[in-house]
């Protein structure tokens, strides 16, 4: 059995352990509410962008812009976004797991050249010589519209010039503090919308022409659905740093539980034994 002292040194130390676990959860609550609430608020922008889009695409044929042409997916760019700190439970695990995933379903015979975005994830593929084309670290410290803009047109000027067949983005979208989903999303080439009857689709009076507009938009679709996607990733960061930290605290709590109760057990047992030398050492003087 551990001494006394042993045991309220680790009591001592699992207590101090609480309390910065304690300060992490509260600072990831205070930072997961802003990121939700930018997250959410980024929603509606997409979607009505999405739903224009789809309105003026049905009316266009895939050759009506580069962005739109599909070929044969020999070079695949992924992005990926990680956190760049860890203490976040199983976030970057799953982002990770389901990275190796995607390259296992379709690496076979694809150059697949990946795009990192957080620290974690360059640290995990950098150990394992991946192919890396480009890196970012810090993306929590810079603007959402800023970094996705950055990553956009790299992507977009990589997909033209033919240097990519085809761009795919994997983040962690969020539900909840509780849930984060890795989500796959294609972005390039972008993907057209299902066929849709005349009278479902909205009528734009569309100068100089769609063509123009095409190509002014679908750069912006591009961006948007990044800038969203890093919107996700930060709530989804936060929420389960806070989830991990509040799980840490808990566990923290029932662990001093535990040891004050080995503790004075082991209280117990010395005073009864100091109890027996002195009454031994009593009925030995008789």
């Amino acid at each position: 059995m551990a001494t006394l002292k042993a045991i309220r040194k680790r009591i001592s130390s699992i207590r101090n352990t609480q309390q910065i676990t304690k300060a992490m959860k509260m600072v990831a609550a205070a930072k997961l509410r802003r990121a939700q609430e930018a997250a959410v608020a980024a929603r509606p922008y997409a979607e009505k962008m999405s739903e224009l889009f789809k309105n003026l695409v049905a009316r266009v044929a895939r050759e009506a812009h580069p962005l739109l042409g599909v070929r044969d997916e020999k070079k695949i760019d992924l992005i990926l976004l990680t956190s760049d700190r860890g203490l976040a439970g199983g976030y970057n695990a799953n982002l990770i797991r389901a990275t190796e995933a995607f390259i296992r379903r379709e690496g076979g015979g694809k150059e697949i050249n990946l795009i990192l975005v957080g620290r974690k994830g360059v640290d995990y593929f950098r150990r394992r010589r991946a192919t890396i084309g480009e890196r970012y670290l810090n993306f929590l410290a810079r603007a959402g519209d800023e970094l996705a803009g950055e990553i956009a047109e790299k992507a977009i000027g990589r997909f033209i010039r033919g240097e990519t067949d085809a761009v795919y983005l994997i983040y962690s979208r969020f539900r909840s503090a509780l849930s984060q989903v890795p989500t796959v999303e294609k972005l390039l080439p972008v993907a057209l919308p299902e066929e849709r009857k005349p009278e479902q689709m909205t009528e734009f009076l569309i100068e100089p022409n769609v063509e123009a507009l095409l190509a002014g938009l679908l750069p912006r679709v591009v961006q948007v659905a990044i800038h969203r996607a890093v919107l996700e990733a930060a709530a989804s960061e936060h929420g389960a740093r806070m989830t991990a930290m509040d799980s840490a605290t808990s566990n923290a709590s029932k662990m001093m539980g535990s040891l004050t109760l080995q503790m004075n057990r082991a209280r117990q047992a010395s005073i009864t034994r100091e109890l027996m030398e002195i009454v031994g050492t009593a009925e030995a003087l008789k």
